[in-house]
């Protein structure tokens, strides 16, 4: 990520850090520009550039839900319709993380013949347990049909399989794919409506200046872009900025999302087994919640949150087990009152990226990637119309196919839940307080995870660029909003293996 400014907010340490007696911060070229930098004087900045009609941002299962339809729409009518999707992971799904428990409606109107085609639903959920949790004791909740945490004829997946599959989907159907490029800049055209994007250059140094490989990014064009790019995106933050998207809206709020994969003992694994607790081990003042859903295969189970597994309650799951992958990633909590505008002059948003969430339910896999569909049809109408093409390519119907769908309805079912448990409004970045007013939280010693560094005041923890798992929590959290998240090389971050 790259800072601005003279500060850096340490949460975990609760201390501000002057950047004036420390080696500089970023070298990004957003901040030191490279027309002002020497070293960047003979080196040829020129880009390729391509042409599609229509521009995916993102990978996810919005993303490629909206491929997939614009190319089912054009192939059911015989026209050619160029649909180019670019992805930062090295490959489809390599950054993808979820639960996930995920509602098949969406799944059904794409793809109503998924399990002949081999989707990697191949768990349904059997078992729907609901629990508060006290320090050493658990409270059953019974789970009627209905509610929000009831799971029947719903499926337990590892998503990042769910999403290679549907690149494969996409792929069979005439998408160009492209994971390995990251977008990491939109092109506008002179009347001030979007372009397309710029992939990043390669062959940079850590400070800055052009190595001998360097490589510049080119330029996909298009004549309308869909940004997909999942909870807090870094390009949707700057298109929330230029066409004040977020002006009729509340702030988004956030939570973020803590996972593990396990391997458990055979005799403790009950394939199709969900999980799910509020109370320890937060306080009362804490929104959160816990999950434990038991995979088909394996025998592996997820869980997330992290200190869950020592409740008494939960532990001998896990004794003798082993964990085989782990990470993080924001949630998009501000449901229906924090939707922004979603359509602006040559593009709109889709999926995690405004964000689609139903927070009781836990669920936005299947929300998202009806959003997508709806921006694929809404983009398809608009470019074959000629009535609509003659007004603008803004796809302003978009915003009308939303708001007449089961994803509104949804939205607005719930639209109470989450806020009633936030009485101050505001973006998060607000509600942190001097660490004078809080109690010091007692972690464990670090297992080996992190790395410390030796300084003249003892260790301090050291974040690496290249360890960034792509959270976002730096760039939401950070109280003087300096942290502007930037995508590293495409093909870098995590290498989630069906997360």
């Amino acid at each position: 990520f790259s800072i601005s400014g003279n500060k850096i907010w340490s949460s975990s340490q609760h201390r501000f850090y002057c950047a004036a007696a420390s080696p500089k911060i970023t070298t990004h070229y957003t901040i030191y520009p490279r027309d002002q930098d020497p070293r960047w004087k003979d080196v040829n900045m020129e880009r390729y550039e391509d042409e599609a009609d229509v521009l995916i941002v993102g990978g996810g299962p919005s993303g490629l839900s909206a491929a997939c339809k614009l190319k089912q729409l054009a192939n059911q009518e015989g026209k050619e319709l160029r649909v180019c999707l670019v992805e930062k992971a090295a490959e489809i799904g390599g950054h993808i993380l979820s639960g996930a428990c995920i509602e098949p409606r969406a799944l059904n109107e794409l793809f109503p013949d998924w399990k002949e085609r081999g989707a990697p639903l191949k768990t349904e959920v059997t078992e729907d347990t609901f629990a508060i949790l006290t320090a050493t004791g658990r409270i059953p909740i019974p789970v009627f049909r209905g509610m929000p945490m009831d799971n029947h004829g719903n499926y337990i997946v590892r998503l990042g399989n769910v999403v290679r599959w549907l690149g494969q989907q996409a792929e069979e159907l005439g998408v160009e794919l492209y994971p390995g490029y990251a977008a990491s800049e939109i092109l506008y055209h002179e009347d001030g409506s979007v372009k397309g994007i710029a992939t990043n250059d390669v062959g940079i140094h850590k400070d800055g200046s052009p190595k001998d490989t360097f490589e510049r990014g080119m330029e996909l064009h298009a004549k309308v872009t869909i940004f997909s790019e999942g909870c807090h995106g870094h390009l949707a933050k700057q298109l929330y900025n230029k066409f004040n998207l977020r002006e009729n809206c509340q702030p988004q709020t956030y939570g973020i999302g803590l996972k593990e994969l396990w391997e458990i003992n055979p005799d403790k694994h009950r394939p199709g087994r969900v999980e799910h607790s509020i109370g320890w081990p937060f306080d009362n003042s804490t929104y959160g919640g816990t999950f434990l859903y038991h995979l088909d295969e394996g025998p592996l189970v997820v869980v997330g949150m992290v200190r869950f597994k020592h409740h008494p309650s939960i532990e001998p799951v896990f004794r003798g087990g082993k964990r085989i992958a782990y990470g993080a990633r924001a949630l998009n909590e501000g449901g229906y009152q924090s939707l922004p505008k979603l359509t602006f002059p040559g593009g709109c948003l889709s999926g995690c990226s405004p964000g689609f969430m139903n927070v009781p339910k836990i669920k936005g896999t299947h929300n998202a990637m009806k959003s997508g569909m709806l921006a694929a049809e809404a983009v398809y109408e608009t470019l074959t119309n000629e009535e609509l093409v003659a007004k603008s390519e803004t796809v302003e119907i978009y915003e009308e196919k939303i708001r007449s769908s089961w994803v509104w309805n949804e939205l607005y079912a719930v639209r109470n839940v989450r806020p009633s448990f936030n009485t101050r409004f505001g973006g998060d970045h607000t509600k942190l307080k001097p660490a004078a007013e809080c109690t010091p939280i007692e972690y464990p010693k670090p297992d080996g995870v992190y790395e410390y560094v030796e300084t003249e005041d003892g260790k301090r923890l050291q974040i690496n660029a290249q360890n960034c798992i792509h959270c976002k929590t730096c760039d939401i959290k950070d109280p003087s909003q300096n942290i502007n998240w930037v995508c590293p090389q495409g093909g870098e971050g995590p290498a989630y293996n069906g997360m």
